[in-house]
Parts: C-alpha cells; sequence; structure tokens
C-alpha cells in the first residue's frame, strides 16, 4: 500500500452536493484536505433523484469541482444517503458459540450480527446498516466487544438502518454515470454524526439534529449507545418557499431575504423595524416589516423541532438527554434558531462543527459540512480494509465492517 491514500466523500444533498478530497498518511494517520467542489442538487429532491440526467450532471460538477481545487483525479468515493425512506428498527440477534472451549471468535461475532440481520422488511427495502448497540453473553449485558470471551450463548442488540431500494438504485445509477466507483454508502445524519458529536457526548446522552435542504435527520445516542436514526421529511428550503409565497417573492429571492434579513425569534424584533425589499428584488421601494419574515421563519423551525421532539418521545428521550441537542446543517445558520431549539425542546442546545481536520480549505470549517467530513473521518476509519468493503445488498454482513461499527460508537 502507498503511503498516502486519497479518500473522497461525496454528499449528496437536497440543497447542494459537495465533494471533499482528503489525502490520509498511512504511516502517521494524519489527513489533510486538499480540494473540495459545490454545486446544487439539480434533479434531487427532499434527498431522493427525481431527473437521473440532472443529478448525474449535478454531481459531475461537484466532482469536477474538486478535482480542479485538488489536482487529484476522483474514480471512488464514500457516498451519503438521505430521504425520509430512511428508517431504522431494532433487532436482536442470538447464537450459540461455536467452539468447544466456548471461547467468542470473531466468526461468532459476524454470525450473531447475521442472525439480527435476518428481520422481514417492508417491500422493496433493504439495509444499508447493521449497527450493534451492545452484545449479551450468557444474560451479561452491556458488553461492547464479546471477542475473546468465554460463553455458550452470545446475543446482540442492534439498530437496522433501512432504505428504499428503488431510491438506493436511482441514487446509484447517477454516481456510475459521473463515473464514479462507490466505496461505501453512509446514511447522511450517521455521517454528520461522526464529525460532529464526542465520545462523551455519546456516553452522557445527545441527539444531533442535521436540518438540511430537504430534510432534517436525527440520531440518538445514549451510554455510547445508538439509539435511533430517522430523516424527517422537511428542511431549510420549505422555510425558503414560505418566504418566497408569503412575501411574493422568487425563490432565489426568498433565499436572499432570509440570509440577510431572517431571525427565529420574532418576539425579538421590534414592531416597527422595516425591510426594504427593493435592495434585493429590485423595482419600486417594497416595504416589507422584519417582524413578519421572523414569524414566517419561526412557524416553519417550530414544526421542524416538534417533529424532532416527536421522534424523541418515541425512544423516551424527550428532555431526558444531558449533552442536550447538537445541531448542524446549513439551515442552523438563521440567527436565534439555537435559542428557539432550547425553548421548544427544553434541552440544551449548540451548533456543532465538524472535527478541525487541517488542509488547504477554510471554506468547510462549516456545520454545512458535518456530512462531507464525517464521509472523510468514516474513510479513514475504514481505508484499512476498504478493498473488502462490500457493496449496498451486503452492508454490514463482514466482520470488518462490524469493527468499523465498534470504532464510530464505542464511547
Amino acid at each position: 500500500m502507498s503511503k498516502e491514500e486519497v479518500i473522497v466523500g461525496l454528499d449528496i444533498g437536497s440543497y447542494k452536493i459537495r465533494t471533499v478530497v482528503a489525502r490520509l498518511n498511512i504511516e502517521t494517520e494524519k489527513p489533510q484536505i486538499v480540494g473540495m467542489g459545490e454545486s446544487y442538487s439539480n434533479g434531487i429532491r427532499r434527498g431522493i433523484v427525481v431527473d437521473v440526467e440532472e443529478a448525474t450532471s449535478s454531481i459531475s460538477s461537484s466532482i469536477e469541482k474538486a478535482e480542479r481545487t485538488s489536482g487529484v483525479p476522483i474514480e471512488h468515493a464514500f457516498i451519503s444517503v438521505g430521504g425520509s425512506h430512511v428508517v431504522s428498527e431494532n433487532s436482536k440477534g442470538v447464537i450459540a458459540v461455536a467452539r468447544a472451549d466456548n471461547e467468542i471468535t470473531e466468526d461468532d461475532v459476524s454470525r450473531v450480527i447475521d442472525a439480527a440481520s435476518a428481520i422481514s422488511l417492508p417491500p422493496n427495502h433493504e439495509i444499508l446498516h447493521v449497527v450493534p448497540r451492545y452484545f449479551i453473553v450468557d444474560n451479561q449485558e452491556g458488553i461492547k466487544d464479546p471477542v475473546g470471551m468465554n460463553g455458550v450463548r452470545l446475543e446482540v442488540e442492534a439498530i437496522i438502518v433501512e432504505g428504499a431500494t428503488s431510491y438506493i438504485k436511482n441514487l446509484t445509477k447517477c454516481i456510475a454515470r459521473a463515473g464514479i466507483e462507490i466505496d461505501d454508502l453512509i446514511v447522511s445524519p450517521l455521517a454528520a454524526d461522526y464529525s460532529v458529536l464526542s465520545k462523551k457526548q455519546k456516553e452522557l446522552g445527545v441527539a444531533l439534529v442535521d436540518i438540511g435542504g430537504g430534510t432534517t435527520g436525527l440520531v440518538v445516542h445514549e451510554e455510547g449507545d445508538l439509539i435511533t436514526v430517522s430523516v424527517l421529511p422537511v428542511g431549510s428550503e420549505h422555510i425558503t418557499n414560505d418566504l418566497a409565497i408569503g412575501l411574493r417573492t422568487s425563490i432565489e429571492d426568498a433565499e436572499k431575504i432570509k440570509l440577510e434579513y431572517g431571525t427565529a425569534l420574532s418576539e425579538e424584533v421590534d414592531k416597527r423595524d422595516e425591510v426594504d425589499l427593493s435592495k434585493i428584488v429590485g423595482g419600486d421601494q417594497q416595504l416589507v416589516a422584519r417582524k413578519r419574515i421572523a414569524e414566517i421563519i419561526e412557524a416553519r423551525l417550530l414544526e421542524i423541532f416538534s417533529m424532532v421532539d416527536k421522534e424523541l418521545k418515541k425512544v423516551d428521550k424527550s428532555g431526558k438527554l444531558p449533552a442536550g441537542v447538537v445541531l448542524c446543517g446549513g439551515g442552523v445558520k438563521i440567527p436565534g434558531v439555537v435559542d428557539l431549539a432550547k425553548k421548544e425542546l427544553k434541552l440544551p442546545v449548540q451548533i456543532g462543527f465538524p472535527e478541525n481536520i487541517p488542509g488547504v480549505i477554510d471554506k468547510i470549517d462549516d456545520p454545512a459540512f458535518a456530512t462531507p467530513e464525517g464521509l472523510i473521518m468514516w474513510g479513514m476509519s475504514h481505508v484499512e480494509e476498504k478493498k473488502d468493503l462490500p457493496g449496498i445488498s451486503s452492508m454490514g454482513q463482514t466482520v470488518d465492517k462490524i469493527k468499523g461499527w465498534f470504532k464510530t460508537f464505542l464511547p
């Protein structure tokens, strides 16, 4: 193996497609970001491909920009998967330990994860990830890595993350048409989770809320265990659409208004404060109360946080996470979003930034880059066994992949 490995993260979002290129020194295990590329997500809506040709062109554009900035030809990448078709459920696997001396081996771990994977899936769905939460050896619970222990019966409590086969195939078709080989497919909020959350936060209990363009991802941890993964069908583009309707402007102008004059807390805006929209949309003077803009933004964000709280209630974690909520994604840049989330979720809230990977690109120190940087970090942890990574039809079915999950989620 060469002393340097190129790792590429391709985040296919609803608003933008972001490609990040990193070089990893195998000997020092230190990565460096050497390039990035961005393009608008034409042909993709709410994380789902709606036009194969447009989506392929958008992916190619992002990759070409990353190739130019990095000087590295891109042939393969770790890919994010989004869309509200992504769901998770709990599963349990049970096996008898194979060896006569009852020592648990990696093969036993592989078999018990396979047993947990043998679930009845909805029609046209497939497994994307099998995440072991903890193992049970002869009724002893809470074991993180049972290899080398002795026991007769091995069980695993796992989270199965699944997605719609047709959506995944359409996505992989676009990537193949763009000339990219898939190293691995990772659900977007899990990738963001990998770059933003610390092991201490996961041990205490934390929720990651990734507000993207068309969707909002949610990941919950407690005691180092993954509790749930879900993708909600609402994102920051819905705020823009609301503003376009309420202010009778184009989508492009509504986005500018949101970024320049928007705030999430309408109660803090003076009723007399007015905005002249003609500075953005052109034409004659057009005054609108800034409080009106704030009310539109606040209403949609309250809906998003209400949906997040509903998901937390499903796993009995509403208001019960000591490390609180970490917000990331492009939709968290609106002023006041942290205070509004605190008020609605009744938990500590902070903005999460991706782990600082050194490089020549300063732009990626941004909550919007949590997912592509997470893909890079994911690739770092899998680089040694990358050649053995399975395709999407057998995700989570190899011992190497299982080891990778342990690295990711151990506290």
